[in-house]
């Protein structure tokens, strides 16, 4: 018994053949798509704004943060920057402010004070992290497109201590999210 392969468009399979040279349906192999798709490759580019507001953020502290949103499903884009002195709600707003089903990445610069153990005095922190805004309310579609493209702008933003994926209010609260950076400070 031999193997042979049959191609039909972008799918291929794969069948036992017995000597006759036909196939026999009843030794299936396998059934495979030939042209899987890397979930990290979605061929979303980042533009030079997004990489220059992020350096303006962290070196210069001219702002507080940054919402990006992908244009024509092809580029990362900046759409709404945060003054120095807006607030955590300003900017959670800007990243709701398109739409209930709208997907966006948010860059924002997290201040809090920590107390190490053993010490009396509190010391102010500062940690930059990213967050991928994916409400359930979005459609599948855009999910995937701004799940695989997020690779790429994390690889552009270097520097950023935190990523955090959030689907709801309650994951992109306040709270949640200092909860999510003092875990990464010493105690």
């Amino acid at each position: 018994m031999r193997s042979k392969e049959y191609n039909f468009g972008q799918f291929s399979l794969a069948t036992a053949i017995c000597r006759t040279g036909r196939p026999k349906p009843n030794l299936l192999l396998s059934f495979y798509c030939k042209h899987t798709v890397d979930p990290k490759a979605s061929g979303v580019t980042v533009s030079d704004s997004c990489k220059t507001t992020y350096e303006e953020i962290k070196k210069d502290k001219k702002h507080r943060y940054v919402v990006f949103f992908i244009r024509d499903e092809k580029q990362i884009d900046v759409e709404y920057i945060g003054e120095r002195n807006a607030g955590y709600d300003q900017f959670l707003e800007d990243l709701q402010k398109s739409g209930v089903g709208e997907c966006r990445y948010g860059l924002y610069d997290f201040e809090y004070t920590h107390q190490c153990q053993g010490t009396s005095e509190a010391s102010k922190k500062q940690k930059l992290f990213l967050m991928s805004w994916c409400p359930d309310t979005a459609k599948v579609k855009k999910k995937m497109l701004y799940s695989s493209s997020f690779d790429a702008l994390k690889k552009s933003l270097v520097g950023v201590q935190k990523y955090i994926q959030a689907t709801d209010l309650s994951e992109a609260s306040e709270e949640a999210v200092e909860e999510k950076l003092r875990a990464t400070d010493r105690q």
